[in-house]
């Protein structure tokens, strides 16, 4: 999810935004089918979920697509529906370790923009792809660094069911740089990194 989210960044969830559902509790409610009270996810949201191939994982991830839509990539460029999603480039994201990577400001239908980074241009490993459709009760999910995002794109991942969304990230109370562990308070002074505290995730 970089450059919206770092390594290191500890975060709110408002886990009951969507509804009630089999997660929303930590261990889960094995006897439980669907969702209560529940709320529309809206595309372009971070959203906590649990991996659908491995329910004892936390994923974290953009939602591209709605149920019916049709989701591809063609050289780099994300289609939604058969309409390519703009892109505008802005100044380059340069990491911790100093690498640069192209970024660019994308906005979504409905208006929704965020920034993503393309580390390998347009033809990274899930540059091209075939035309996905979202099943009926499911989303599509991509990271915000398109090359390196392991997503719904893949197998691995696939789509998401309803039952496997937590919720979506609001904010951020912490983050730490790769300086300390989050358990070496005593290293924090130097490792917070201050500017990042208290944004929304967006």
């Amino acid at each position: 999810m970089v450059p919206t989210l770092l390594v290191g960044d500890y975060l709110f969830v408002e886990k009951y935004a969507y509804g009630y559902g089999r997660y929303s509790l930590p261990l889960g409610l094995p006897w439980f089918d669907g969702r209560v009270l529940a709320g529309a996810p809206h595309r372009g949201d971070v959203v906590v979920f649990r991996k659908p191939s491995d329910t004892s994982v936390d994923y974290i991830k953009r939602l591209i697509g709605l149920p019916g839509d049709r989701i591809q990539m063609r050289q780099g460029r994300l289609y939604i529906n058969g309409d390519l999603v703009k892109r505008s480039p802005i100044d380059n994201y340069v990491d911790e370790q100093g690498h640069s990577y192209q970024q660019y400001v994308e906005t979504l239908p409905g208006g929704m923009s965020h920034r993503i980074i393309q580390e390998l241009g347009d033809s990274g490993p899930l540059s091209d792809t075939g035309e996905f459709l979202v099943e009926p009760g499911h989303y599509f999910m991509m990271g915000d660094n398109r090359d390196d995002s392991l997503d719904s794109r893949t197998a691995e991942v696939g789509q998401v069911p309803t039952e496997n969304l937590i919720g979506p990230a609001e904010m951020l109370f912490l983050s730490i740089d790769s300086s300390a562990a989050w358990w070496e308070v005593w290293k924090w002074p130097f490792a917070v990194r201050y500017e990042r505290l208290l944004n929304f995730v967006r």
